[in-house]
């Protein structure tokens, strides 16, 4: 039996997920990277685990149907670094509170609401505990890097290749059928190829004229030193969106709020949005000895309309996949893009996101 060959591009948290289902269905399977496991985007994401936040009721679902999908994935990689802990909004008081719960239940999302005492005994170390809070019991948050890690472990156990420190040059096609990719290093040979490399993505299509309209959105991550534990779920405060990880860092985007900024270029250096998510930090959690570890700034990789560009394009065995919140929705994706790359299933769920949308606007 000849085994389908597959090189994926970019091995960050999807690259990684799809590498690892697909190796798992026996193809022939290479991944290529020109840095290291999750050294762009994925590497410097919040990690946040939700469908609480989304574009329209349609990316709702998927978001709902990619939680769902850690938990089959978890129960094939007990050890991937995943943990559910739960999420406390209170972004909004009053009528904005009102109208998320309202929203959130209709949709039959998990969601409960808590007065401040509720709130004060489940997170102490905020210093004004609101009036009101909801909570989201079954969000998650997952450590990114680590994740990507381990799922090309997995694919690797599964008899997959992972090069790394080579650049994707471009896609060899002939007779209207990818052939391969050439990279820094000389050709490989592929009978499909799936490009996972986040904003990477459009110069490799651009080159196979299938457009691919990116956004300019950078982002900003700041993490502190370790410190005992403090928080116990994700924070959706009105200043901004923090998490304690396990290693008891306290990590923040610089954003107030991260999963719906628009701004194409940073409102400050990188050091002035670090020192001032500090300063909204320690007014939130007073008495805490918080001290800067990092700021890493990336571009996050958002597709012109602002929803993920999933599926065949270009030429025949020619498969794409960029998006944010790739963290929510990797599980998900390994799963689905393998079946349609290897049995020819089209995902319902992924019909609305299909990339030749941006040819035919």
């Amino acid at each position: 039996m000849i085994r389908e060959r597959v090189i994926v591009v970019g091995a960050g948290v999807i690259g990684a997920s799809v590498a690892y289902r697909v190796a798992q269905q026996g193809a022939k399977v290479t991944v290529i990277d020109a840095g290291q496991p999750a050294c762009g985007a994925s590497g410097h994401s919040f990690g946040w685990i939700n469908a609480s936040f989304f574009a329209d009721e349609t990316h709702h679902h998927l978001r709902v149907a990619g939680i769902e999908a850690y938990h089959r994935l978890l129960a094939d990689l007990p050890g991937l670094s995943v943990t559910w802990p739960g999420c406390l909004w209170w972004e909004e008081q009053g009528e904005g509170l009102a109208r998320m719960e309202a929203q959130l239940r209709d949709l039959g999302y998990p969601v409960e609401r808590i007065g401040g005492k509720d709130f004060a005994a489940a997170a102490p170390a905020i210093g004004q505990a609101p009036d009101e809070a909801l909570v989201f019991p079954g969000e998650g948050v997952g450590a990114a890097e680590r994740m990507a890690a381990q799922l090309l472990d997995g694919a690797r156990e599964a008899g997959a290749t992972v090069i790394l420190g080579c650049r994707a040059e471009r896609i060899e096609v002939q007779a209207g059928k990818v052939t391969g990719l050439r990279c820094t290093h000389g050709m490989l040979p592929a009978d499909r190829v799936l490009v996972a490399a986040g904003n990477g993505c459009a110069d490799l299509m651009t080159a196979v004229d299938v457009p691919l309209p990116m956004l300019q959105r950078p982002g900003a991550l700041v993490r502190t030193r370790p410190l005992p534990p403090l928080l116990k779920k994700v924070m959706v405060s009105p200043e901004l969106e923090f998490r304690q990880d396990a290693l008891g860092r306290i990590i923040a985007p610089s954003s107030a709020a991260h999963q719906a900024d628009d701004r194409e270029v940073l409102p400050d250096t990188p050091d002035g949005l670090a020192l001032d998510t500090l300063r909204r930090l320690r007014a939130l959690l007073p008495g805490v000895d918080l001290v800067l570890d990092q700021t890493a700034v990336a571009m996050r990789p958002v597709p012109g309309d602002g929803l993920p560009a999933v599926g065949h394009c270009g030429p025949e065995g020619l498969y794409l996949a960029v998006m944010h919140s790739g963290v929510t929705l990797a599980a998900l994706m390994g799963e689905l893009i393998a079946q349609e790359l290897l049995d020819g299933a089209k995902s319902h769920l992924l019909t609305p996101y299909r990339p030749g949308r941006f040819a035919f606007p």
